[in-house]
């Protein structure tokens, strides 16, 4: 029972006496407060005691959802932490959309082992197969290979992004054949693959049904536009996970959807497209699960930073604010904290490198050269296995100027 004398007056209904912030503050029952409807004498029974219990616990687990929900301000994705780490000392193997070439670029500013898109940047998965099926055989393109063609007075290749195309097949077969033997010789050591999915659409060359690449701005009648299937993409995904597990049966592979949307598909069909690879992916971890894991990128964006501030000018590419968020979201999946630390190290060093000095000959300038080089020294000494080779040679440059 209540203990009447620690209630107070309810100004609404005088001579009532119940615990007024309760039912007056919240505005439950209502019913109080209209004159003469309650007898004064129903607070003491035990339903009406219950009842005062419950309410106090629905208002506290009001308040505690709301406070939590306000304090975050955006929907947090889950990160699958704990699952794999990538070192210093992992060889990667980055292929896919020009999201793996951001993420691979943050890779490389830390001195990372890695091999970048050997063919270029592609988006759809049959494309990407063919590119790691290549790489893993090392087969030469020549003279006669029918991926080759001029066309607006360059040479272009139907498998390879246009950063490769040159002015002469010469120079062409010269420049991806050099990074096709140079990804070979990587993947024999390769330890992990990343490979971010861009779009489930692929264009299909009419006259002899070559997935494209990259189309090089041929007439839209040359290829047939098509979706790929679920099982499709699994099936090509499969072989090249076999081929790679044949070399390094402990392999990994990580696995990403590109947040980038591909409007020119049309809103909707870039939907169908993106849950296409989704799907495929889901798939490909099940029949793999000791080698296929998957990274959110394409979560993380959408959901947590589903705001067009974390969005390039065009608003479709993330901004290098969404791209930084990213990249501490991958590290912390797949960086201990030996690895972090290590990446600070190497940050502060990258960041002294770009200092630019108003004397170049100052003695201040030239001290804080030398002892750039003895860091970079003291890392090179303990983690022998990371090359800062030009950034010692551009000091040795300076400090002889």
């Amino acid at each position: 029972m209540f203990n009447t004398n620690t209630f107070r007056n309810c100004p609404v209904c005088p001579g009532t006496p119940h615990r007024q912030p309760l039912f007056c503050k919240y505005n439950i029952l209502k019913s109080i407060h209209r004159k003469n409807s309650i007898n004064k004498y129903v607070l003491y029974n035990f339903r009406t005691n219950i009842l005062y219990f419950l309410m106090k616990l629905t208002i506290f687990a009001f308040n505690y959802t709301s406070t939590t929900a306000m304090t975050r301000f955006r929907t947090a994705i889950e990160l699958p932490t704990g699952k794999y780490g990538i070192s210093h000392k992992s060889r990667l193997l980055l292929a896919g959309s020009c999201f793996a070439g951001n993420i691979g670029a943050m890779l490389a500013e830390r001195k990372f082992d890695i091999n970048i898109n050997p063919f270029g940047v592609l988006y759809n998965p049959l494309s990407i197969a063919t590119m790691m099926n290549r790489v893993i055989t090392g087969e030469p393109f020549t003279p006669e290979s029918p991926e080759l063609f001029e066309h607006n007075g360059k040479w272009h290749s139907i498998l390879h992004h246009g950063d490769f195309s040159r002015n002469t097949q010469e120079e062409l077969l010269d420049a991806i054949n050099e990074s096709l033997a140079t990804s070979h010789r990587k993947a024999k050591e390769c330890d992990t693959v990343i490979i971010t999915f861009g779009t489930a659409y692929a264009y299909i060359r009419n006259n002899d049904n070559i997935i494209a690449g990259n189309c090089h701005k041929l007439p839209a009648s040359t290829f047939t536009r098509r979706l790929l299937g679920i099982e499709e993409i699994v099936k090509a995904t499969a072989d090249v996970i076999d081929r790679f597990r044949e070399i390094n049966p402990e392999i990994k592979f990580i696995f990403t959807v590109s947040p980038i949307r591909h409007l020119r598909d049309g809103a909707h069909d870039n939907q169908k497209s993106k849950a296409t690879l989704l799907l495929a992916i889901d798939r490909i971890m099940e029949l793999y699960p000791d080698n296929a894991l998957y990274f959110p990128a394409y979560e993380i964006v959408l959901d947590e930073l589903r705001d067009y501030r974390f969005y390039a000018d065009d608003m479709v590419h993330p901004s290098s604010v969404a791209i930084e968020y990213i990249w501490e979201c991958f590290g912390k999946c797949y960086f201990n904290n030996a690895t972090q630390k290590l990446n600070e190290e190497i940050e502060a060093i990258m960041r002294a490198m770009e200092h630019r000095p108003f004397d170049a000959s100052s003695d201040g300038y030239k001290t804080f050269l030398r002892n750039l080089l003895g860091k970079i020294e003291a890392i090179e000494e303990k983690y022998s296995y990371i090359d800062f080779e030009n950034e010692k040679m551009r000091c040795n440059t300076l400090l002889n100027r």
